[in-house]
């Protein structure tokens, strides 16, 4: 027995968090895939198995008005800020103001960031740039992932000489090898709420119901706060 799970690379950090108390209550497995919300959303819309789907609030309102998910079954998970990130041991760069967050940027050797076309945190990185007026300047030095979990992890393995990352710090925060220098600074800022919610064609919808209502629970509030939620 198992849900099959499909969600925004920003909730990994919870769910690796819950699943086992979970497992252990229910006997049910979990089968996660985690990437950018496009991405996981287009799976859906093809027909992908899923019990359980994370994304950002307004996907997941527009998936219950079309009838994807079942709309009485959706919970709100929290606020995940967006933030920059160093490898462990780099100097941590200034991005307090706007002129230092363009300095310390086009200072990067590399910049690791997310899918900047189906993640939120990605293509919110590129309205940044253009608002900075750097877009050109540094689109040669991107380096970008199917998530952002993935671009922490390769940030923390570079070898570069001065890489930086921006992504959601739930990301951030649950890689190894990589330390948050702090949240984009005001003008510039992302929170994105994310919810779960049951799939209208879920195997299993009343362990996902559970699920869901166990990520959501205030039992697991702790867990959410460790994991980047506010």
């Amino acid at each position: 027995m198992h849900l099959d799970l499909l969600s925004a690379g920003a909730a990994k950090g919870l769910v690796a968090a819950m699943q086992p108390g979970f497992t252990a209550a229910t006997g049910c497995e979990l089968h996660a895939t985690f990437s950018a919300v496009g991405a996981m959303q287009e799976k859906l819309l093809a027909g992908e198995p899923c019990d359980v789907v994370i994304l950002t609030a307004a996907l997941i309102d527009a998936l219950a008005r079309d009838g994807h998910v079942v709309a009485d079954a959706v919970m709100a998970l929290g606020a995940v800020p967006t933030g920059v990130a160093v490898r462990m041991g780099d100097a941590r760069p200034g991005i307090a103001e706007e002129n230092a967050l363009r300095r310390s940027v086009l200072a990067a050797s590399g910049i690791y960031v997310p899918d900047t076309e189906r993640s939120t945190a990605g293509i919110h990185v590129i309205k940044v740039l253009r608002s900075l007026g750097i877009h050109a300047d540094v689109a040669s030095r991107l380096r970008a992932y199917p998530n952002g979990a993935t671009a922490m992890l390769e940030l923390a393995l570079t070898s570069e000489p001065q890489p930086i990352g921006i992504t959601q710090i739930s990301e951030i925060i649950t890689t190894p090898g990589v330390v948050m220098v702090g949240l984009l600074p005001r003008g510039f800022e992302l929170a994105t709420v994310y919810s779960a919610a049951v799939c209208a064609t879920a195997r299993e919808p009343e362990l996902a119901r559970r699920f869901i209502e166990l990520l959501a629970s205030s039992d697991a509030a702790a867990a959410r706060a460790r994991a980047g939620f506010q």
